[in-house]
């Protein structure tokens, strides 16, 4: 039992008889304060996980061995959370969000335990996994939880917070990785997260309240669960895998996707099937949900690649060094932060569409400028226009979050909260993996032209990780010519991923102009 601002008792599950539109009269002013800070921090914990691990792998290989799983442990996490995004979402529209959230914060708490005692490689991805698991519940949750305590009018405001803590997170990521690594242990990374998590589950488990309506007598459908699950974890991985570890027409590449065309066919089927499907294809046909989740998916595919791969142009094509690149990187995600809460100050004014149209403005005319840049782009252009970008991606994914709520009703918040963070997870790996394939494609052609002016070591570095052969170490081993030829193929390869992004801009800028209108949130697209 709980207290609302009339210090009147309110069960845990508000009645129906209470408006679901008047949520911040159901829940008091202390109480609402400490769920968001709970909710913020749980959200921050798992950015951070996703982030952290760039400075501190190199000291977790030379201690627990295991080199050629390296990839594994970034990519567990990420393949765990993007399974369970969409599968919390639509548990938080039949149970109690309260249970869940302490639930997703308990299996990431345990991951971070058990990865910070792992004595292996092997034994660090198994609980990656269930931090993964864990993070995806939390990330769902998070933005449930502050839609579902803020009135229509100030969702915006509220949920803007969500998307600055990323930004923080990706700022503060890298940093505190290489400080706890070089002060303390690789493993206080995962055990800093226990003190900080079991805050933010105290606070939900003591002020968290239900104010939306839950579904009455729906059941799980465990056949989508399964179906999804495969399909999503067949697709991610041939985009984490194809171009780099196989080729796209290997024989891995094409039975995963085999699996996953397979898989994709029995989810329609499972979801055409079930009493209570986890995912009804019928919201496909509102074009708020599949419009705005499309424009997310494309925002995300253009962002996520310049982070992939920007940092490459700026240090191995511009010839900046690793503190002139992280400037100017910082640009991307301080715009991302800064975008996102401005248009959650906004959108009320300003409207959904249109703030979803000025974002992808700046991001066409971002990509515009990239497409520009030469050997003689100053660092101070990098960073103004990687800002733009940021910019334009933080109006984006907040105005599209909004639309795809605004388009189902309010018992299905949950899932339709988790599409579009699934599409932002979706279109980020997919656009990764494909400007990967043109960046690998052009430094081994490079490479293998170069192969007899190459030290042997470097050879080896460039067959574990393609970036390592641009890092100080590695660079004074070059010749001059070889520098001057990797240097082209980088600015080949990543000036590929600059058009790519560009015309994936260009289709999220049609995608925002057919967003409905405001008033009409829930049109149909046939």
């Amino acid at each position: 039992m709980y207290r609302n601002q009339r210090n009147e008792c309110l069960p845990e599950t508000v009645a129906s008889a209470v408006s679901p539109k008047a949520p911040e009269s159901m829940i008091s002013r202390k109480s609402r304060f400490y769920v968001i800070a709970a909710a913020l921090l749980a959200l921050f914990l798992g950015a951070l996980d996703a982030l952290v691990m760039s400075a501190a792998m190199p000291t977790i290989v030379a201690d627990l061995g295991g080199l050629h799983l390296y990839s594994w442990v970034y990519s567990a996490y990420l393949l765990a959370r993007a399974v369970s995004l969409p599968i919390f979402g639509k548990l938080a529209d039949i149970y109690k969000s309260k249970t869940l959230f302490i639930v997703s914060i308990c299996i990431f708490l345990l991951g971070s335990i058990f990865a910070g005692l792992a004595q292996s490689m092997t034994q660090l991805i198994i609980w990656r996994l269930f931090q993964g698991i864990g993070a995806g519940g939390n990330f769902a949750l998070v933005y449930i939880v502050l839609a579902d305590i803020s009135a229509p009018e100030s969702r915006g405001k509220t949920l803007s917070l969500g998307s600055f803590i990323w930004g923080l997170a990706s700022v503060l990521g890298p940093t505190f990785g290489g400080f706890v690594v070089t002060f303390f242990s690789w493993r206080w990374i995962f055990y800093v997260n226990v003190p900080l998590g079991l805050f933010s589950l105290l606070c939900i488990a003591f002020y968290l309240i239900e104010v939306r309506e839950k579904k009455k007598g729906a059941s799980i459908d465990y056949l989508g669960v399964l179906t999804l699950s495969t399909a999503i974890l067949g697709l991610l991985t041939v985009f984490l895998l194809a171009g780099r570890t196989y080729t796209w027409i290997s024989p891995q590449i094409l039975l995963l996707l085999i699996v996953t065309v397979g898989s994709s066919i029995a989810f329609c089927f499972a979801e055409k099937r079930a009493r209570e499907p986890i995912f009804s294809l019928v919201f496909f046909g509102i074009r708020g949900f599949s419009v705005g989740n499309g424009a997310a998916f494309l925002a995300s595919f253009t962002i996520f690649a310049l982070f992939a791969y920007s940092p490459l142009y700026i240090q191995g094509a511009l010839g900046k060094t690793p503190l002139q690149m992280a400037i100017a990187m910082l640009s991307l995600s301080l715009g991302w932060s800064v975008g996102a809460l401005f248009c959650g100050q906004i959108v009320n004014f300003l409207g959904k569409k249109p703030s979803a149209v000025l974002g992808s403005l700046c991001l066409v005319a971002g990509g515009g400028l990239l497409l520009t840049f030469s050997a003689s782009t100053s660092l101070s252009a990098c960073f103004i226009v990687l800002g733009l970008i940021g910019l334009g991606m933080g109006f984006v994914s907040m105005a599209t979050l909004l639309v795809v709520q605004d388009s189902l009703s309010a018992s299905d918040l949950g899932i339709a909260t988790a599409s579009q963070q699934f599409s932002r997870t979706l279109g980020g790996t997919i656009g990764v993996g494909i400007s990967g394939s043109f960046v690998t494609a052009a430094l081994s052609k490079m490479m293998n032209s170069n192969l007899d002016n190459l030290p042997s070591s470097v050879a080896a570095q460039f067959q574990q990780n393609i970036e390592n052969v641009f890092r100080p170490e590695v660079q004074v081993l070059l010749s001059a010519d070889v520098q001057k030829a990797m240097q082209d193929a980088v600015a080949e390869g990543v000036s590929m991923v600059f058009w790519i992004t560009f015309f994936a801009s260009m289709l999220c800028l049609f995608l925002s102009a057919m967003l409905p209108a405001q008033s009409d949130p829930q049109s149909k697209i046939y």
